[in-house]
């Protein structure tokens, strides 16, 4: 489990995890966002943006305020920075030229379409066990990822471990889109060859976007799964409960590193002795030893 200073820790203006715009902004001391940067459905980020309103008009009077004075220290291209800047998902600067109302910006609805083509910026990862693992998304226990991104909403797919056990896969399916999946039931089926297996789903939500590319050269998947392999991009229904169950961080390198081993107790005691000495992950479990069967690695791994 995460600590609490592991989960506030601040580097320069910025808090790791889940801090509320505002307190990255430096305009409150301290508030942690519970509503998945959901900026559009939060009762505090409109009763701020009516506080912003009011001082704004003061400002027009040239009345001069220390909420005005603070911004213009901390960000000192502009005092109104773009909550796209405050929340990491862009890097500086950017100012916002329409006082937060997000739903009038053209640069908004932009980054949208950007959320619902995938997404540019590839992933900085950790190692668990010979295991890449992205930072900053979230881990199931059956072996797929959750990034929440803008709005709220979610892009999913598999983690390292799971294509590197089943191997390339020969097809993909994925819910079509207006399709709606909950979380740790099944969702996305694939296959090799004449055998197939289903992942659960991260979270609750229906299918915004699908990865139709990663779907027709399923081999994507298996090479680029935090990125080019994304599988599906969902609209949450319980975004403040999607979080609960899933790994994080810490917690995620900790989980895989035990899965490795359940892994390898099942291959053999050489490989155990191999893992121990810095050796790398097989690429395909299920290619190199078949005897262990296609059926118990989905039961043991994807729980289905």
């Amino acid at each position: 489990m995460r600590s609490r200073k592991q989960d506030h820790e601040v580097k320069g203006f910025q808090v790791v995890e889940n801090a509320c715009i505002w307190m990255k902004a430096g305009i409150v001391p301290f508030k942690m966002c519970d509503n998945v940067y959901d900026c559009r459905t939060c009762p505090f980020d409109k009763a701020m943006q009516q506080k912003m309103t009011a001082i704004r008009h003061l400002e027009s009077r040239g009345d001069g305020t220390a909420l005005a004075e603070k911004l213009r220290t901390i960000y000192k291209w502009h005092p109104r920075p773009c909550r796209h800047v405050l929340t990491g998902r862009v890097d500086g600067p950017r100012t916002c030229v329409l006082n937060y109302e997000c739903y009038h910006c053209d640069y908004d609805q932009m980054l949208d379409e950007e959320d619902l083509n995938g997404f540019s910026r590839k992933p900085a990862f950790s190692l668990a066990a010979g295991y890449r693992l992205a930072r900053g998304y979230y881990y199931h226990k059956g072996h797929t990822w959750a990034r929440f991104g803008h709005g709220g909403r979610v892009t999913v797919g598999f983690d390292e471990f799971l294509v590197k056990l089943f191997g390339i896969p020969s097809t993909i399916s994925i819910p079509p889109i207006g399709t709606g999946v909950k979380k740790d039931h099944a969702a996305v089926a694939f296959s090799r060859r004449d055998k197939s297996a289903t992942a659960l789903s991260p979270v609750t939500g229906t299918v915004l976007a699908v990865n139709t590319k990663a779907q027709a050269h399923p081999e994507i998947v298996h090479q680029d799964p935090y990125h080019d392999g994304w599988l599906c991009i969902l609209e949450p229904n319980m975004p403040k409960r999607n979080h609960k169950g899933l790994f994080y961080e810490k917690e995620s390198l900790e989980w895989t590193d035990r899965e490795s081993q359940r892994l390898l107790s099942l291959i053999g005691p050489e490989y155990m002795d191999l893992a121990a000495t810095g050796g790398e992950p097989i690429d395909d479990v299920y290619g190199s030893f078949p005897e262990i069967g296609w059926e118990t690695l989905a039961e043991k791994f994807l729980g289905t």
